[in-house]
């Protein structure tokens, strides 16, 4: 595809369709879940695809190569929402985890920390006031504090006490403290290996850790003048207005992310 194809930043709505429609053969799409494809909720497990979701994704796999959902949740959990979608990779816990072709693939160096992920989940029940979430995922446990936003740097201060005494990595979020192991994984890197032999790619996200997919996004058109990517932020109250100044595009919620994709279909399957 010729580089002058790709349009110049700030870039319009229409632009980013019309370069995409004419590479749709080698373009992925990823999606975070919460706060992309999901309202954000109080209790993490309550959380559901926007109704349109699950039909949009699952047609838009069969018009552009690949389409990909790339969280901080399980895969498991990912799979108990998108059990219907057979075309669509899930990566799981920031790439730990990764179910593609009817497998789930778990990073190597990630597994022996499962034991002190499941302490860490039962000290954190244990030692945090009650109106903390403690997740246990199985390769990190996340500290929600949405339901008591007061307790934000009682929960911060006690996840950096573990994380240094563990050797555990932090991720922050939204309203919610993360400890992971200290294993080199993380969006960027996913979208940094996802696009390697991609002419184009785009990212939705809506927090801190999407930055990174951005980045790498860029990163990839800085080596490769014929490579396009899209970085859509989807914005909120908490982390809106950071991410959403590192994105080409900015939708105001899952549900207008079911539209514009729906739109962009459309535009994708235009004679």
């Amino acid at each position: 595809m010729a580089e002058t194809l790709r349009p110049n930043r700030p870039l319009s709505v229409a632009d980013a369709w019309a370069v995409t429609a004419q590479r749709a053969a080698e373009t992925t799409f990823f999606f975070d879940f919460d706060g992309v494809l999901s309202p954000v909720t109080d209790d993490p497990d309550a959380s559901q695809p926007v109704d349109a979701v699950p039909g949009v994704l699952e047609q838009l796999a069969t018009t552009v190569r690949r389409v990909a959902i790339v969280s901080a949740r399980p895969v498991s959990f990912l799979r108990s929402r998108f059990a219907s979608l057979e075309r669509v990779d899930l990566y799981g816990l920031y790439g730990l985890e990764v179910w593609h072709e009817g497998e789930v693939v778990t990073e190597p160096a990630a597994l022996p920390w499962i034991p002190a992920m499941n302490d860490l989940a039962e000290r954190a029940r244990a030692e945090l006031p009650g109106q903390i979430l403690v997740e246990f995922k199985r390769l990190s446990v996340a500290l929600h504090y949405r339901t008591a936003p007061q307790l934000a740097d009682e929960v911060t201060r006690w996840g950096h006490e573990q994380a240094e005494e563990l050797g555990l990595k932090i991720q922050g979020g939204r309203m919610v403290v993360e400890l992971k192991p200290p294993v080199d994984q993380d969006k960027g890197m996913v979208i940094t290996e996802g696009v390697r032999n991609a002419g184009c790619a785009w990212y939705f996200g809506d927090d801190m850790s999407d930055i990174k997919a951005f980045d790498a996004l860029r990163a990839r058109e800085a080596v490769d003048p014929g490579f396009f990517g899209v970085a859509v932020a989807v914005a909120n109250p908490e982390t809106g207005a950071e991410v959403s100044s590192a994105a080409d595009l900015t939708l105001d919620s899952p549900d207008a992310v079911a539209e514009f994709l729906t739109d962009g279909l459309r535009r994708l399957q235009a004679p």
